[in-house]
């Protein structure tokens, strides 16, 4: 039976706007549906190749470093890490999220795949609401009033507004990347030690089908 991926309308919206054939090479396979299989077979059968990130443009200065076999694996330690390292650098309030998290994960040695599709939460679609939201935060911890902004993901918003709201932002920005990452990293965790149950379970079903069986025959 075929499952929805819960993130495929997030891709889809960030490929469109974007409209970068690079990046929706990276990100297209995730927008097929999730059939029944372990958690590693999935990500393992809808990562785009390796090549793609070593070959994409945003990527490509980091040359030999891509090269490095700890950052291609897929366990439940580096995959578990590739998430909560892109969710956390998706809140960086800096456009270039995925810049600084494929450099965070060579750097942790978790995976860079994941990573880079994950820092890709944050788009010119999410951009606004996830923002103004931390800034919210952050402002309400600093006990400062919440101006009337206009949040807009360009370099030019960035260099004009950005420098005037930056305490409470990245103060807000901190705080959503933490629980985001914690919550990534426990989720994978879990749900990679529930695959590896209903793996098992699997099995120990047809070990016993096949011996019940067995015996009838005998």
């Amino acid at each position: 039976m075929l499952r929805v991926n819960p993130f495929r309308g997030i891709i889809a919206a960030t490929a469109a706007i974007h409209k970068m054939p690079d990046r929706a090479a990276i990100i297209a396979p995730f927008l097929l549906p999730v059939p029944r299989m372990s958690l590693r077979t999935f990500i393992k059968r809808h990562l785009p190749e390796r090549h793609v990130f070593q070959d994409h443009r945003h990527l490509r200065f980091l040359g030999i470093l891509l090269h490095d076999p700890n950052i291609w694996h897929l366990n439940r330690h580096s995959s578990a890490g590739g998430v909560s390292v892109g969710l956390f650098c998706a809140f960086i309030p800096l456009p270039v999220q995925v810049l600084i998290a494929a450099a965070a994960a060579i750097l942790l040695r978790v995976n860079l795949p994941l990573a880079v599709v994950f820092a890709f939460i944050t788009n010119p679609l999410t951009f606004t609401p996830l923002f103004f939201l931390a800034y919210t935060i952050g402002s309400s911890l600093l006990n400062v009033p919440v101006k009337n902004i206009a949040f807009e993901f360009s370099f030019l918003w960035f260099s004009e507004t950005f420098i005037h709201i930056w305490e409470p932002l990245v103060l807000g920005c901190a705080i959503l990347g933490t629980l985001s990452a914690a919550a990534g990293y426990t989720a994978v965790r879990l749900l990679w030690r529930l695959s590896l149950v209903r793996k098992w379970e699997e099995r120990r079903l047809r070990r016993d089908k096949l011996n019940n069986g067995g015996g009838d025959i005998a």
